[in-house]
């Protein structure tokens, strides 16, 4: 059987998108973590969007070609601005924070649904965010292992191919079967940063510890 093809999650995905309808897209993908996806019609979007409906069709084909075409543009978002986390020369620890401080961010805007609602209704649109989980976060929380052993933060010989593939296991399986159950208690931004703090004390060195705790401590993300 032939493997299966990943799809592109580059910005080229996107084309032939002008600026008006990438501008459209951006605007699409507020209305959806805002109101959730099922619940948001074409004629809903269009509305929260102060277009026509006719002018929406100019750009996608139908509901599931817009949620897929705000997934491609996230993820090209995603890839940008950790990659700007990354050129900025931070120790490892101080790295993962940023980057968990970003999703938090992103995620205190997300609709409770929303992974719930790609799972079941745009299957192959929920697809390309496991697929940018699966190959740039895995390899990101790898480099970042490394990085941090070499920093004397992390303690060494850790298994790093698979504490990575747990990583996002754990994220995965939290967004999914029990999103439901502890998103009645907690906020995604929560779950996050519990899931920052569980991964970093499990592989930091005494060293990686004192300087964990006096950032949380100063952060107030204790």
């Amino acid at each position: 059987m032939a493997a299966e093809q990943p799809v592109s999650t580059t910005p080229e995905a996107l084309l032939p998108l002008d600026e008006r309808g990438l501008r459209i897209v951006d605007d699409a993908a507020r209305v959806f973590w805002t109101n959730g996806i099922r619940s948001m019609t074409m004629d809903d979007v269009a509305r929260e969007l102060g277009i026509s409906k006719k002018t929406l069709y100019l750009y996608v084909k139908d509901k599931n070609d817009l949620v897929t075409k705000v997934l491609m543009q996230t993820n090209c978002r995603f890839h940008e601005h950790i990659h700007g986390i990354l050129q900025q020369g931070l120790n490892a620890i101080d790295e993962m924070y940023a980057i968990a401080q970003y999703i938090a961010g992103e995620m205190a805007r997300f609709h409770p649904s929303l992974y719930f609602d790609l799972a079941k209704y745009h299957p192959d649109a929920c697809r390309i965010m496991d697929q940018g989980k699966q190959v740039e976060v895995v390899d990101m929380v790898a480099a970042n292992m490394e990085k941090g052993m070499r920093e004397g933060l992390y303690r060494e010989n850790l298994n790093v191919p698979l504490i990575a593939k747990l990583y996002v296991v754990r994220f995965d399986q939290v967004m999914s079967v029990e999103q439901a159950r502890l998103t009645e208690k907690f906020s995604l931004a929560e779950i996050n940063w519990e899931l920052f703090r569980y991964h970093i004390r499990g592989i930091a060195s005494k060293k990686g510890m004192d300087h964990l705790e006096k950032k949380l401590t100063k952060a107030k993300h204790i």
